[in-house]
């Protein structure tokens, strides 16, 4: 049997020729926020208009806080919500072993 040597682009080139590359990163750290914002919820037994009125908010605001789609939740909202939960968040930076991207 032969091994077939991989032809063509990697799926992240093909996205970075579209210019959807930072969006696809982006949707994807969401849906990890999400996912673990849903567990301390389940956790904590506290329902979206509980969070809300713990993190002085609208219930829409925890919607977009929810909603994978969305990445334009801000710092300070996430912030929030952790603590209203009794997380914290922690950010780690990794070196991108590949070449750095022209903006």
């Amino acid at each position: 049997m032969t091994q077939h040597k991989h032809v063509g682009s990697s799926l992240d080139d093909l996205l970075e020729s579209d210019g959807t590359l930072e969006q696809a990163e982006a949707e994807a750290l969401k849906r990890v926020i999400v996912w673990q914002i849903q567990q301390a919820m389940g956790h904590t037994g506290v329902n979206k208009s509980q969070l809300a009125r713990k993190m002085h908010t609208s219930r829409t605001v925890v919607n977009r806080l929810l909603d994978e789609k969305d990445t334009g939740v801000t710092i300070t909202t996430l912030v929030k919500a952790g603590r209203a939960l009794g997380m914290t968040w922690t950010l780690q930076a990794d070196e991108d072993n590949g070449s750095p991207r022209a903006a």
